[in-house]
């Protein structure tokens, strides 16, 4: 896959952001532990004629840790007038989801369509939850390097067994259940995820972030909205997809029985795909 790389800059600020393809123009926000550099769920996207511009958010890659979300949109909208481009499709994934939940609420006019993927759409991890502390250890800004360069390094040599000590992290199901739902694919696409996995100082401003209750900014958007989930995962509840249901006007939700958060890899991959292609579609009628 093609991509360019681009630094926006905006008085003190800077957005590090790529553009992948040409065609119908989709504004996606990465996840956690993610940047421009993302690939899950591009190729298809790209197939049907859209081109994906990613900022790496605030704190990641080389985009400036910005910890006001509202001041960080404002950037994200400055950044696609400067692309020239009035309306997109805005897609949010994961701990990316507070991100294109207040931007489709500050900037109705320039959303086409809102999709959230596994998207954190309310409070989510608590300072007192394990989870929180043990993640607030691994990927402090001081150490996040040296951790992702030794999961890199251990998933490069053993990708299976790498997988299957993970997979509790992103599926509620028994690792027997998790492996009939995957692929032949899966070692490999994980195996490249932690290879180009860094957290710098954006998971931390993730975190705080998530902390928030953006019933308001939900309730405020006006665009027409896909809430994608999987029923298995464990690293976002369900809870999640459905206060976004609950509370965005114009919603529909799609939850698939794949095997768990990352609904990018294993066999219902493909389901996901169509389902995200063809709600598209249908905003273009």
């Amino acid at each position: 896959m093609h991509r360019e790389i681009s630094i926006f800059k905006s008085g003190e600020t800077t957005i590090e952001y790529s553009v992948a393809g040409k065609g119908i123009p989709v504004l996606l926000f990465h996840g956690g532990h993610s940047s421009c550099r993302e690939e899950f769920g591009y190729q298809r996207l790209l197939d049907d004629g859209y081109a994906i511009i990613t900022p790496s958010r605030a704190g990641y890659g080389h985009s400036s840790p910005i910890s006001d979300l509202w001041q960080a949109c404002h950037l994200y909208k400055s950044l696609l007038d400067h692309l020239t481009l009035d309306k997109v499709h805005v897609i949010a994934v994961s701990a990316g989801g507070p991100t294109g939940i207040v931007f489709c609420s500050m900037f109705p006019e320039r959303a086409s369509s809102f999709t959230l993927q596994c998207a954190v759409t309310k409070p989510w991890l608590a300072p007192e939850d394990k989870e929180y502390i043990m993640a607030s250890r691994l990927f402090k800004p001081e150490t996040e390097k040296r951790t992702w360069a030794i999961l890199a390094a251990m998933n490069n040599l053993f990708p299976k067994l790498i997988f299957r000590m993970m997979a509790a992290s992103f599926s509620q199901l028994p690792y027997s259940e998790v492996r009939i739902r995957l692929d032949h694919h899966y070692a490999d696409a994980f195996r490249r995820m932690n290879n180009r996995q860094r957290s710098y100082s954006g998971f931390f401003i993730d975190l705080e972030q998530t902390q928030c209750d953006y019933s308001k900014e939900l309730a405020a958007i006006q665009a027409p909205t896909l809430i994608m989930h999987s029923l298995n995962d464990s690293s976002v509840p369900l809870s999640h997809p459905e206060n976004a249901k609950a509370l965005i006007p114009h919603s529909e939700v799609c939850l698939l029985d794949s095997w768990g958060h990352l609904l990018w890899i294993g066999k219902h991959s493909a389901e996901y795909d169509h389902a995200l292609v063809s709600f598209l579609s249908r905003q273009r009628d």
